[in-house]
């Protein structure tokens, strides 16, 4: 056994800069699991200046001065964050507290079908057993309503930290794009002289985590709009809500559009009942995340290594329990990071070990 272990360790820990990688990784998880919620003004800023990046590089190709180019990309991302809190964030919560005062209605409508059914199929479900369904969702309506409530009442210092977010973030946006040259060479004055593995992991990820973040952040535009258009066609209620939660799901792949097809399904069944409208509103859905998931994705993240649908689930479980939102955002490409580190990993061969 312990032959085995110590075989183990001088194939993948016998390398100076293998230690080094192995003692960062080990540092960086620690410190995100235990301040990253201190660290998300950081995090978020560097996902902003990451969109931006690609912005302030095409305006400096085209001969634009770099500080010019940097305000030009600031001055953009700031209309867009204005407009966002002034315009979208209040119309997004009147339709939230609208639909969320017609919810006793819909729970009466849901109650009058479920106990309509007994009467129209008495051979497949029985009163009673309508009965004790009622009273489940009575049960967990009310505990929903409790924590709804708890949640608000404790989001007094949420808004504080907003009001920090709203300082800090575009501050450091700014200073991420204006001395992006100065941070980088700052931080590789901490690492080995010699290190090929890392570079070669380094630029990898450079270019999967600027090309994700890039197009995940167009994904949900594309998406979030394409779905507005369309509901605002069909007449749906709550057209915006329900685009931005269509838009937020693709974060999450798979389980964010099995989750948020309920609520659009739920609007449209409580607005038509079964009718043709219903119909066309799920349709016209399913269509939209089949051209995101056949024709969007793909066009938008051919820079990305494919991964299987399961390790991708899996990435979202482990990494959105160790880092909540911004873990399930970075899930594909801190599960590629994972897959370069194991690839390009320094390893000396047992033979090698032996002779040296």
């Amino acid at each position: 056994m312990f032959k085995v272990l110590s075989d183990w360790i001088d194939r993948y820990l016998g390398d100076e800069e293998a230690i080094f990688l192995a003692l960062l990784i080990i540092l960086t998880v620690i410190a995100l699991a235990t301040l990253g919620q201190y660290l998300a003004p950081f995090i978020a800023a560097a996902i902003f200046a990451f969109m931006l990046q690609g912005l302030v590089n095409r305006l400096v190709g085209l001969g634009v001065p770099k500080l010019l180019a940097v305000s030009a990309a600031f001055a953009l991302f700031l209309g867009l964050a204005v407009s966002s809190l002034v315009f979208l964030i209040p119309l997004i919560g009147s339709q939230a507290t609208n639909l969320i005062s017609q919810i006793p209605g819909m729970v009466r409508q849901l109650q009058d079908t479920l106990l309509s059914l007994p009467v129209e199929y008495p051979h497949l479900i029985s009163e009673e057993d309508v009965s004790s369904l009622i009273a489940y969702g009575t049960q967990e309506s009310g505990r929903l309503a409790e924590t709804l409530l708890s949640q608000t009442v404790s989001s007094v210092p949420g808004l504080l930290v907003l009001f920090v977010y709203l300082f800090l973030v575009p501050l450091l946006v700014f200073f991420m794009l204006k001395d992006k040259d100065a941070l980088l060479d700052g931080i590789e004055r901490l690492l080995p002289s010699k290190r090929p593995v890392m570079k070669k992991v380094g630029r990898e990820m450079n270019l999967q985590i600027a090309n994700y973040v890039r197009g995940k952040a167009l994904e949900i535009l594309i998406v979030g709009v394409a779905s507005y258009i369309w509901f605002l066609i069909l007449g749906v209620d709550y057209a915006v809500l329900l685009a931005v939660l269509v838009g937020l799901s693709v974060i999450i792949p798979y389980i964010g559009v099995t989750v948020v097809t309920l609520p659009v399904a739920m609007v449209g069944y409580f607005q038509w009942g079964w009718s043709s409208d219903f119909m066309w509103l799920m349709v016209a859905y399913g269509v939209i995340q089949v051209l995101d998931g056949n024709v969007l994705v793909p066009l938008l993240f051919s820079e990305v290594v494919n991964l299987h649908p399961v390790v991708i689930v899996l990435a979202v479980l482990v990494f959105g329990g160790i880092w909540g939102f911004w873990g399930i955002f970075f899930a594909i490409p801190l599960a590629t990071l994972v897959k370069a580190l194991y690839n390009a990993w320094p390893r000396i061969e047992p033979r090698q070990v032996l002779s040296d």
